[in-house]
């Protein structure tokens, strides 16, 4: 007879589960890790900040050092340093006394001109029309002075009759009162001469006023030199007033000029007349021209809160090179020693 059989029991194996389940089970938990990670990167941080701080506090305790050099033998100068602008030494601003018409301009500007030479002559027909109106009123002054003279002759040899008459008649004629009337006809004819003689004077004055008016319409240079600027042309009208207008500006002698420059008020101490200098300007960078102080204001000029006081340099110029003008910035030679010590200016401070 057969034994019935008998199952095996097999170990149960998890049954599947489904999606929706799986979606629904927490993740495992991983903060231990980040946790760990950022504990180890402050214990960096901190390590790093207190090995620099130890550096820092090693470097403070540790002794200075220090750096020798020889003294040495040898030149020093002390210079100052301003900026500033060439001038010619002399310039005249010439304009006009007279109102009126230009006709014609005769120079302009770089031309040489001598003292004396017409620059500009105005129209000169009204002029010329005064001038013949005064020669006139000279001639009927003269005149009117030829009739006094005349008429004082006349009055003068009447009178001396009328006398003549009453001392050989023993004063019976003319009667007293003829010789009054013959005395005070002289003494007006007289009056009236002295009158024709100050008519004279005064159109004779008039007539030359007209004719150096004339004469001043024809415009000089008052001196020798170099026309720096020109602002006039034929047929501009030209009004004299008291701030009459430029017509041109003349400098005397370009071979001579000068420099004017600022000194900071900082510096001024050691700027005196009679120092050497030297300048650039930006036409020739590569050339230094030779100058000397002249002169050092004492008044300051104050511009945007900044104190300099005014300083003048006498500078040759005799190839001319040098314009009007040009900004120029000068090393002024405050003090010069020769053969002295020397040492760095470090060793100082």
């Amino acid at each position: 007879m057969t034994e019935p059989s008998q199952k095996i029991p097999q170990a149960s194996s998890p049954e599947p589960k489904d999606l929706q389940a799986l979606l629904r089970e927490p993740a495992q938990s991983v903060w231990w890790r980040r946790r760990a990670l950022w504990a180890a990167l402050a214990v960096l941080i901190a390590a790093g900040g207190g090995y620099y701080f130890w550096q820092q506090s090693q470097q403070r305790n540790a002794a200075p050092s220090y750096v020798t050099e020889p003294a040495s033998k040898g030149d020093l100068t002390l210079t100052v340093t301003a900026n500033g602008t060439l001038q010619p030494t002399r310039s005249v601003n010439i304009g006009s006394e007279l109102s009126g018409t230009v006709l014609r301009v005769l120079v302009d500007v770089n031309d040489h001109i001598k003292k004396g030479q017409v620059l500009v002559e105005l129209d000169t027909a009204k002029l010329n029309d005064q001038v013949i109106r005064s020669r006139a009123a000279l001639a009927s002054a003269t005149a009117q002075l030829a009739q006094a003279t005349a008429t004082v002759k006349e009055s003068s040899a009447s009178l001396a009759r009328l006398e003549e008459v009453a001392k050989l008649s023993g004063g019976k004629v003319p009667s007293k009162t003829e010789l009054d009337s013959a005395r005070a006809a002289h003494e007006r004819a007289i009056a009236a001469e002295a009158s024709a003689h100050a008519n004279v004077d005064s159109a004779r004055a008039s007539l030359a006023t007209d004719e150096t008016n004339r004469a001043k319409a024809s415009i000089r240079s008052p001196t020798d030199g170099v026309v720096l600027t020109r602002s006039v042309d034929p047929g501009n009208a030209v009004a004299a007033s008291l701030q009459a207008v430029t017509l041109f500006t003349v400098a005397e002698d370009l071979r001579q000029m000068r420099l004017q420059v600022n000194v900071d008020e900082a510096d001024v101490g050691r700027v005196k007349v009679g120092q050497a200098a030297s300048f650039t300007v930006s036409a020739f960078p590569s050339r230094r021209f030779p100058a000397s102080i002249t002169r050092v204001a004492y008044g300051s000029t104050i511009t945007d809160n900044v104190v300099t006081y005014q300083t003048l340099l006498d500078v040759k110029n005799d190839d001319q090179s040098l314009r009007p003008g040009m900004t120029a910035t000068a090393t002024i030679t405050a003090v010069e020693r020769k053969g002295v010590l020397l040492v760095p200016n470090t060793a100082l401070r």
